[in-house]
């Protein structure tokens, strides 16, 4: 519908065209003639320096109060909070009254904010460039020299935000209205509840409420006072977004570093796995720290659980190097020490429930000692009389053939066999100093070198004796170290993050 409007007034005609299907109609009408005269005569002997009062001795009453549309941004990192608000403000104009009997149909009046008296209320703890961030728009005047004043603004406000909680945190940031210029001698201001019908909701923010508070002070300098009117903008932090992205990757990683104690020692791979969950904790802190502001009067609790984890996952590498060490340990390097060996293969081990490799079986390990006279083997010889050693037991010497090692005596053999039943160091020793005087030198070399065989044998029986005692501290050692682990990371998971006010309600909220 297209519509043409030719107003004209003394004598000029009155026209309004509509489209073709709606009809013709003049309306006669003199608001516009009242209109220019009111306001030809309120602005004539007006000053919009003076204010508007019939007694200048009575302060002028304002009545103020906003209308909370929008949290836009809260930057926690500059302190700073940015909120779409419409002010509202209302007062009595004395010299903008009018009759309406003098003047019918007029019931409202609109005056640039420039061409009359508005109060210069300005937010205190504004961030802004310029300020004063609202739009001024005219000031709407009834009959009685009632005024209203809604002059909208993007408002950027200085803000102290508590990162003490994040991500379950409550901020307040307070927004405060006052006259910059007008003691409260000269104007009264009131407050107004703040209106929140038509608030946006925010994806980050939910709003709590924004409660105001009307305040007087009397500073040293003056004896009138100076009053303002707060509000407070209470807001709770939404936690899906930062759960989801930095403390369920948080909960896994540290999981990953129980995993350290689970890997085997001998696949090589314990310290990498530490190094690499490590490094993975200190991106996501560096995240945390991007967002967090440079302050030091209190540690967000998100950055208490990081710094705990990545205690525990250093704490978990210099563990893995310790058992490495156990795991790898040299068995020339010495025999295990005794509190070491109560502390770990007793007292631990048993409250782990742990066995020693092959501890229960009904099969004894083949060890070498001195009073087996297999220990070193047997070898029948014929044909000459024993010898007795030092300790009773006697070498036999003669000649065999060599189809059967232990064959009985017999006259033609063509080798030198031997039973060899005395201790190792004493044997030896009797072989060295009363060799049989019929013996060929070939035969004492042959019982050197079976002697020391043998030597060997049980040094090696022994040192893999002590290196399965290294490997089984080991293994003890990470045991022990994953039930300590897993216990103190799922303390500390509770205890950090319960120890929030709001958690239980942020989770129920976000989470469900």
């Amino acid at each position: 519908v297209g519509a043409w409007f030719n107003i004209s007034f003394e004598g000029r005609r009155f026209q309004k065209y509509c489209t073709p299907l709606a009809p013709l109609w003049s309306v006669n009408s003199h608001q516009g003639e009242y209109q220019r005269k009111l306001y030809s005569e309120l602005l004539k002997n007006y000053n919009r320096l003076e204010r508007p009062v019939a007694n200048d001795s009575q302060p002028l009453v304002v009545d103020l109060g906003i209308a909370f549309i929008q949290i836009i941004d809260v930057d926690g990192k500059n302190q700073m909070l940015m909120t779409n608000v419409w002010l509202q403000m209302y007062w009595t104009d004395y010299y903008l009254s009018w009759n309406l009997a003098e003047n019918p149909g007029v019931r409202t009046l609109r005056f640039p904010s420039h061409q009359v008296w508005v109060p210069d209320i300005l937010l205190y703890n504004s961030a802004d460039d310029r300020f004063d961030a609202t739009y001024h728009t005219n000031v709407l005047v009834n009959s009685s020299g009632r005024c209203q004043y809604l002059p909208p603004g993007i408002l950027k406000s200085t803000c102290y935000i508590d990162v003490r909680w994040f991500p379950f945190d409550i901020q307040k940031c307070e927004l405060k209205f006052g006259s910059w210029t007008h003691n409260g001698w000269m104007i009264d201001l009131q407050m107004m509840e703040a209106d929140i019908s038509g608030y946006i909701p925010n994806g980050e923010w939910d709003l709590v409420g924004v409660p105001g508070k009307r305040n007087e002070r009397n500073y040293e300098c003056c004896e009138e006072p100076y009053t303002d009117v707060t509000y407070t903008v209470t807001m709770r932090r939404r936690t899906l977004y930062y759960g989801l992205n930095l403390l369920i990757p948080c909960v896994l990683i540290s999981g990953l570093a129980l995993l350290v104690f689970l890997l085997p020692a001998d696949s090589g791979e314990k310290i990498s796995l530490g190094i690499t969950v490590l490094l993975s904790l200190t991106v996501f802190m560096l995240l945390v720290a991007e967002i967090m502001p440079a302050t030091s009067d209190s540690v967000p609790l998100i950055a208490q659980y990081f710094a705990s984890t990545m205690f525990i996952v250093g704490l978990s590498v210099v563990v893995t190097v310790l058992v490495l060490q156990f795991h790898h340990h040299d068995p020339h390097a010495g025999k295990m020490p005794k509190w070491v060996r109560v502390f770990l293969l007793n007292w631990c081990a048993w409250f782990l429930r742990m066995k020693k490799p092959g501890e229960g079986k009904s099969d004894i390990p083949y060890r070498y000692s001195r009073q087996q006279p297999q220990s070193i083997s047997s070898v029948e010889m014929s044909g000459l009389s024993g010898q007795q050693t030092i300790n009773g037991n006697m070498i036999y010497f003669g000649y065999h053939t060599m189809e059967n090692p232990c064959c009985p005596p017999s006259s033609d053999s063509g080798v030198m066999c031997g039973r060899i039943t005395s201790s190792t160091t004493e044997d030896h020793g009797m072989v060295q100093s009363s060799p049989p005087p019929e013996s060929p030198p070939e035969i004492l070399k042959i019982l050197e070198e079976v002697q020391f065989i043998a030597k060997r044998f049980r040094d090696q029986d022994q040192g893999e004796a002590i290196s399965s005692e290294w490997k089984f501290a080991a293994a003890v050692v990470d045991r022990l170290c994953l039930v300590a682990f897993t216990v103190f990371s799922i303390v500390c998971t509770f205890a950090i993050l319960m120890a929030a006010p709001n958690f239980i309600e942020a989770v129920s909220k976000d989470f469900a």
